[in-house]
Protein backbone atom coordinates (compact mmCIF):
# COMPACT_ATOMS: atom_id res chain seq x y z
CA UNK A 1 0.00 0.00 0.00
CA UNK A 2 1.30 3.46 -0.88
CA UNK A 3 2.31 5.50 2.15
CA UNK A 4 0.00 8.39 1.23
CA UNK A 5 -3.01 6.06 1.11
CA UNK A 6 -1.95 4.48 4.41
CA UNK A 7 -1.71 7.92 6.03
CA UNK A 8 -5.15 8.90 4.75
CA UNK A 9 -6.76 5.67 5.94
CA UNK A 10 -5.17 5.99 9.35
CA UNK A 11 -6.38 9.58 9.57
CA UNK A 12 -9.94 8.47 8.73
CA UNK A 13 -9.72 5.71 11.34
CA UNK A 14 -8.42 8.17 13.93
CA UNK A 15 -11.26 10.63 13.19
CA UNK A 16 -13.85 7.87 13.61
CA UNK A 17 -12.20 6.71 16.83
CA UNK A 18 -12.06 10.29 18.14
CA UNK A 19 -15.81 10.63 17.61
CA UNK A 20 -16.31 7.42 19.59
CA UNK A 21 -14.10 8.74 22.39
CA UNK A 22 -16.15 11.96 22.52
CA UNK A 23 -19.37 9.96 22.81
CA UNK A 24 -17.90 7.65 25.44
CA UNK A 25 -16.57 10.61 27.42
CA UNK A 26 -19.99 12.25 27.39
CA UNK A 27 -21.61 9.00 28.51
CA UNK A 28 -19.13 8.67 31.39
CA UNK A 29 -19.77 12.26 32.48
CA UNK A 30 -23.55 12.10 32.12
CA UNK A 31 -23.87 8.78 33.95
CA UNK A 32 -21.99 10.24 36.95
CA UNK A 33 -19.00 7.92 36.41
CA UNK A 34 -16.32 10.60 36.11
CA UNK A 35 -14.85 9.58 39.48
CA UNK A 36 -15.56 5.88 39.02
CA UNK A 37 -11.80 5.41 39.37
CA UNK A 38 -10.35 7.89 41.90
CA UNK A 39 -6.80 7.48 40.58
CA UNK A 40 -5.11 7.79 37.17
CA UNK A 41 -4.19 6.15 34.82
CA UNK A 42 -5.19 2.94 36.57
CA UNK A 43 -8.21 2.12 38.69
CA UNK A 44 -7.70 1.60 42.42
CA UNK A 45 -4.06 0.86 41.68
CA UNK A 46 -4.79 -1.66 38.91
CA UNK A 47 -4.78 -1.53 35.10
CA UNK A 48 -8.31 -2.96 35.07
CA UNK A 49 -11.18 -2.63 37.52
CA UNK A 50 -10.22 -4.85 40.48
CA UNK A 51 -12.53 -6.95 42.65
CA UNK A 52 -13.88 -5.03 45.62
CA UNK A 53 -11.56 -6.84 48.06
CA UNK A 54 -8.52 -5.73 46.03
CA UNK A 55 -9.45 -2.06 45.68
CA UNK A 56 -6.87 -1.08 48.29
CA UNK A 57 -6.69 1.98 50.51
CA UNK A 58 -8.34 4.22 47.92
CA UNK A 59 -11.61 2.36 48.49
CA UNK A 60 -11.79 3.81 51.99
CA UNK A 61 -12.20 7.32 50.58
CA UNK A 62 -14.42 6.38 47.61
CA UNK A 63 -15.89 2.87 47.67
CA UNK A 64 -15.55 0.91 44.45
CA UNK A 65 -18.65 0.83 42.22
CA UNK A 66 -17.68 -1.61 39.50
CA UNK A 67 -20.23 -0.45 36.91
CA UNK A 68 -19.05 3.17 37.09
CA UNK A 69 -15.41 2.18 37.23
CA UNK A 70 -15.70 0.06 34.07
CA UNK A 71 -17.32 2.95 32.21
CA UNK A 72 -14.38 5.15 33.12
CA UNK A 73 -11.76 2.54 32.26
CA UNK A 74 -13.30 1.67 28.88
CA UNK A 75 -13.18 5.36 28.02
CA UNK A 76 -9.52 5.45 29.03
CA UNK A 77 -8.72 2.38 26.89
CA UNK A 78 -10.28 4.00 23.83
CA UNK A 79 -8.55 7.31 24.54
CA UNK A 80 -5.19 5.52 24.85
CA UNK A 81 -5.81 3.76 21.52
CA UNK A 82 -6.55 7.12 19.91
CA UNK A 83 -3.38 8.64 21.38
CA UNK A 84 -1.35 5.74 19.96
CA UNK A 85 -2.88 6.20 16.54
CA UNK A 86 -2.15 9.94 16.57
CA UNK A 87 1.46 9.18 17.55
CA UNK A 88 1.73 6.86 14.54
CA UNK A 89 0.32 9.59 12.29
CA UNK A 90 2.85 12.09 13.63
CA UNK A 91 5.71 9.65 13.00
CA UNK A 92 4.46 8.92 9.48
CA UNK A 93 4.13 12.65 8.78
CA UNK A 94 7.71 13.20 9.93
CA UNK A 95 8.91 10.34 7.73
CA UNK A 96 6.99 11.74 4.73
CA UNK A 97 7.78 15.40 5.50
CA UNK A 98 9.41 15.99 2.10
CA UNK A 99 6.54 14.44 0.13
CA UNK A 100 4.36 16.98 -1.73
CA UNK A 101 0.97 17.50 -0.16
CA UNK A 102 1.92 15.83 3.12
CA UNK A 103 0.49 17.71 6.13
CA UNK A 104 3.31 18.42 8.56
CA UNK A 105 2.11 20.95 11.13
CA UNK A 106 -1.30 19.44 11.90
CA UNK A 107 -0.04 15.99 13.03
CA UNK A 108 2.37 17.71 15.44
CA UNK A 109 -0.42 19.90 16.81
CA UNK A 110 -2.63 16.84 17.25
CA UNK A 111 0.11 15.01 19.13
CA UNK A 112 0.60 17.99 21.45
CA UNK A 113 -3.15 18.27 21.94
CA UNK A 114 -3.59 14.61 22.82
CA UNK A 115 -0.78 14.85 25.39
CA UNK A 116 -2.52 17.87 26.94
CA UNK A 117 -5.79 15.94 26.83
CA UNK A 118 -4.18 13.15 28.85
CA UNK A 119 -3.13 15.72 31.46
CA UNK A 120 -6.65 17.14 31.56
CA UNK A 121 -8.02 13.62 31.98
CA UNK A 122 -5.71 13.10 34.94
CA UNK A 123 -6.62 16.47 36.47
CA UNK A 124 -10.31 15.74 35.97
CA UNK A 125 -9.89 12.90 38.47
CA UNK A 126 -7.26 14.31 40.82
CA UNK A 127 -8.97 17.72 41.06
CA UNK A 128 -12.36 16.07 41.70
CA UNK A 129 -14.21 17.21 38.56
CA UNK A 130 -13.07 20.84 38.83
CA UNK A 131 -15.39 22.54 36.29
CA UNK A 132 -12.75 24.47 34.24
CA UNK A 133 -10.79 21.24 33.80
CA UNK A 134 -13.88 19.22 32.86
CA UNK A 135 -14.92 21.88 30.35
CA UNK A 136 -11.38 22.01 28.96
CA UNK A 137 -11.32 18.23 28.60
CA UNK A 138 -14.58 18.35 26.65
CA UNK A 139 -13.29 21.12 24.38
CA UNK A 140 -10.03 19.25 23.88
CA UNK A 141 -11.84 16.10 22.82
CA UNK A 142 -14.00 17.97 20.33
CA UNK A 143 -10.97 19.88 19.03
CA UNK A 144 -9.12 16.59 18.51
CA UNK A 145 -12.01 15.22 16.48
CA UNK A 146 -12.35 18.41 14.41
CA UNK A 147 -8.61 18.62 13.70
CA UNK A 148 -8.55 14.96 12.64
CA UNK A 149 -11.37 15.71 10.21
CA UNK A 150 -9.28 18.63 8.92
CA UNK A 151 -6.30 16.28 8.60
CA UNK A 152 -8.41 13.94 6.45
CA UNK A 153 -9.41 16.87 4.25
CA UNK A 154 -5.82 18.03 3.90
CA UNK A 155 -4.24 14.63 3.25
CA UNK A 156 -7.00 13.59 0.85
CA UNK A 157 -7.11 16.91 -0.99
CA UNK A 158 -10.88 17.10 -0.52
CA UNK A 159 -13.07 20.15 -1.16
CA UNK A 160 -10.30 22.33 -2.50
CA UNK A 161 -12.34 23.35 -5.49
CA UNK A 162 -14.99 25.42 -3.58
CA UNK A 163 -15.39 27.79 -6.51
CA UNK A 164 -17.73 30.72 -6.05
CA UNK A 165 -17.01 31.32 -2.36
CA UNK A 166 -17.05 35.06 -1.76
CA UNK A 167 -15.16 37.06 0.85
CA UNK A 168 -18.44 37.57 2.70
CA UNK A 169 -19.00 33.81 2.84
CA UNK A 170 -15.50 33.33 4.23
CA UNK A 171 -16.03 35.96 6.93
CA UNK A 172 -19.44 34.55 7.86
CA UNK A 173 -18.08 31.00 8.05
CA UNK A 174 -15.19 32.10 10.27
CA UNK A 175 -17.44 34.09 12.62
CA UNK A 176 -19.90 31.21 12.69
CA UNK A 177 -17.12 28.85 13.77
CA UNK A 178 -16.00 31.23 16.52
CA UNK A 179 -19.56 31.60 17.86
CA UNK A 180 -20.05 27.82 17.75
CA UNK A 181 -16.87 27.22 19.77
CA UNK A 182 -18.08 29.71 22.41
CA UNK A 183 -21.45 27.97 22.53
CA UNK A 184 -19.82 24.55 22.95
CA UNK A 185 -17.73 25.98 25.80
CA UNK A 186 -20.95 27.22 27.43
CA UNK A 187 -22.41 23.74 27.01
CA UNK A 188 -19.36 22.30 28.74
CA UNK A 189 -19.83 24.78 31.58
CA UNK A 190 -23.48 23.72 31.88
CA UNK A 191 -22.49 20.07 32.08
CA UNK A 192 -19.54 20.48 34.46
CA UNK A 193 -21.67 22.53 36.88
CA UNK A 194 -24.67 20.20 36.64
CA UNK A 195 -26.85 23.05 35.40
CA UNK A 196 -28.73 21.11 32.73
CA UNK A 197 -31.91 20.82 34.77
CA UNK A 198 -31.70 24.32 36.28
CA UNK A 199 -34.45 25.44 33.87
CA UNK A 200 -37.05 22.64 33.69
CA UNK A 201 -39.33 24.33 31.13
CA UNK A 202 -39.01 25.84 27.65
CA UNK A 203 -39.02 28.49 26.22
CA UNK A 204 -39.34 30.07 29.68
CA UNK A 205 -37.26 29.21 32.75
CA UNK A 206 -39.34 28.53 35.83
CA UNK A 207 -42.19 30.23 34.02
CA UNK A 208 -40.24 33.46 33.45
CA UNK A 209 -38.71 34.87 30.29
CA UNK A 210 -35.80 36.25 32.33
CA UNK A 211 -35.38 34.02 35.39
CA UNK A 212 -33.93 34.89 38.77
CA UNK A 213 -30.30 34.16 37.99
CA UNK A 214 -26.98 34.81 39.71
CA UNK A 215 -24.55 35.32 36.83
CA UNK A 216 -21.68 36.38 39.09
CA UNK A 217 -21.79 33.14 41.09
CA UNK A 218 -22.45 31.06 37.99
CA UNK A 219 -19.21 32.14 36.33
CA UNK A 220 -17.05 32.75 39.41
CA UNK A 221 -13.93 30.86 40.50
CA UNK A 222 -15.02 28.28 43.08
CA UNK A 223 -11.56 27.07 44.05
CA UNK A 224 -9.69 23.78 44.25
CA UNK A 225 -9.99 21.04 46.85
CA UNK A 226 -13.77 20.71 46.52
CA UNK A 227 -15.54 17.55 45.36
CA UNK A 228 -17.60 18.93 42.47
CA UNK A 229 -19.50 15.72 41.67
CA UNK A 230 -23.17 16.66 41.64
CA UNK A 231 -22.35 20.38 41.60
CA UNK A 232 -21.84 22.91 44.39
CA UNK A 233 -23.78 25.94 43.08
CA UNK A 234 -27.24 26.97 44.19
CA UNK A 235 -30.06 27.07 41.64
CA UNK A 236 -29.92 30.82 40.75
CA UNK A 237 -26.25 30.36 39.76
CA UNK A 238 -27.05 27.21 37.76
CA UNK A 239 -30.01 28.96 36.14
CA UNK A 240 -27.65 31.74 35.01
CA UNK A 241 -25.38 29.16 33.34
CA UNK A 242 -28.26 27.33 31.71
CA UNK A 243 -29.91 30.53 30.51
CA UNK A 244 -26.60 31.78 29.07
CA UNK A 245 -26.38 28.57 27.06
CA UNK A 246 -29.88 29.21 25.69
CA UNK A 247 -28.91 32.74 24.67
CA UNK A 248 -25.78 31.29 23.08
CA UNK A 249 -27.92 28.84 21.13
CA UNK A 250 -29.95 31.76 19.77
CA UNK A 251 -26.78 33.61 18.74
CA UNK A 252 -25.40 30.47 17.10
CA UNK A 253 -28.63 29.92 15.21
CA UNK A 254 -28.57 33.47 13.85
CA UNK A 255 -24.86 33.68 12.97
CA UNK A 256 -23.99 30.15 11.89
CA UNK A 257 -27.44 29.58 10.43
CA UNK A 258 -27.08 32.75 8.38
CA UNK A 259 -23.67 31.64 7.10
CA UNK A 260 -24.90 28.19 6.12
CA UNK A 261 -27.99 29.60 4.42
CA UNK A 262 -25.96 32.04 2.35
CA UNK A 263 -23.56 29.29 1.23
CA UNK A 264 -26.48 26.96 0.49
CA UNK A 265 -28.26 29.54 -1.65
CA UNK A 266 -25.31 31.31 -3.30
CA UNK A 267 -22.39 28.87 -3.21
CA UNK A 268 -20.66 28.62 -6.56
CA UNK A 269 -20.49 24.81 -6.73
CA UNK A 270 -22.90 22.01 -5.94
CA UNK A 271 -20.61 20.53 -3.29
CA UNK A 272 -20.26 23.88 -1.57
CA UNK A 273 -24.02 24.40 -1.51
CA UNK A 274 -24.56 20.90 -0.12
CA UNK A 275 -21.98 21.57 2.58
CA UNK A 276 -23.79 24.77 3.57
CA UNK A 277 -27.03 22.81 3.70
CA UNK A 278 -25.42 20.11 5.86
CA UNK A 279 -24.28 22.67 8.43
CA UNK A 280 -27.80 24.10 8.53
CA UNK A 281 -29.42 20.67 8.98
CA UNK A 282 -27.02 19.72 11.78
CA UNK A 283 -27.62 23.06 13.47
CA UNK A 284 -31.39 22.59 13.39
CA UNK A 285 -31.05 19.00 14.63
CA UNK A 286 -28.84 20.14 17.51
CA UNK A 287 -31.38 22.77 18.57
CA UNK A 288 -34.22 20.24 18.30
CA UNK A 289 -32.31 17.78 20.49
CA UNK A 290 -31.64 20.53 23.03
CA UNK A 291 -35.32 21.45 23.26
CA UNK A 292 -36.31 17.76 23.43
CA UNK A 293 -33.93 17.25 26.34
CA UNK A 294 -35.87 19.78 28.39
CA UNK A 295 -39.29 18.55 27.27
CA UNK A 296 -38.51 14.88 28.05
CA UNK A 297 -36.64 15.41 31.31
CA UNK A 298 -33.01 14.95 30.19
CA UNK A 299 -32.89 11.26 29.22
CA UNK A 300 -29.33 9.94 29.01
CA UNK A 301 -29.61 8.87 25.35
CA UNK A 302 -30.68 12.33 24.19
CA UNK A 303 -28.04 14.01 26.35
CA UNK A 304 -25.31 11.89 24.78
CA UNK A 305 -26.73 12.60 21.32
CA UNK A 306 -26.52 16.31 22.11
CA UNK A 307 -22.76 15.91 22.65
CA UNK A 308 -22.43 13.89 19.47
CA UNK A 309 -24.43 16.49 17.58
CA UNK A 310 -22.06 19.21 18.81
CA UNK A 311 -19.10 17.19 17.55
CA UNK A 312 -20.64 16.65 14.12
CA UNK A 313 -21.72 20.28 13.82
CA UNK A 314 -18.21 21.44 14.76
CA UNK A 315 -16.65 19.08 12.20
CA UNK A 316 -19.06 20.24 9.48
CA UNK A 317 -18.37 23.91 10.29
CA UNK A 318 -14.60 23.30 10.18
CA UNK A 319 -15.12 21.55 6.82
CA UNK A 320 -17.13 24.51 5.55
CA UNK A 321 -14.33 26.88 6.54
CA UNK A 322 -11.78 24.61 4.88
CA UNK A 323 -13.82 24.64 1.67
CA UNK A 324 -14.37 28.38 1.44
CA UNK A 325 -10.87 29.40 2.55
CA UNK A 326 -8.92 26.81 0.57
CA UNK A 327 -10.80 27.90 -2.55
CA UNK A 328 -9.16 31.30 -2.15
CA UNK A 329 -5.72 29.73 -2.53
CA UNK A 330 -6.43 27.84 -5.75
Amino acid sequence: MRSDKLFLRLAILAAALAFGVVMLGAYVRLSQAGLGCPDWPGCYGHLTVPPADQAGALAAGRPLEASRAWKEMIHRYFAASLATLILILALLAFRRRREPGQPRLLPVLLLALVVFQALLGMWTVTLLLFPPVVMGHLLGGLATFALLVLLVLQSGGYLREGAGATDLMRRLAAVGLAVLVCQIALGGWVSSNYAAIACPDFPTCWGEWWPRADFRAGFAWQGLGVDYQGGVLDNPARAAIHFSHRLGALATFVVLGGASLRVFLLGGSRRLRLLGGLVGVLLLAQILIGVSLIKFGWPLVLADLHNGGAALLLAATVTLNWAVWSARKT
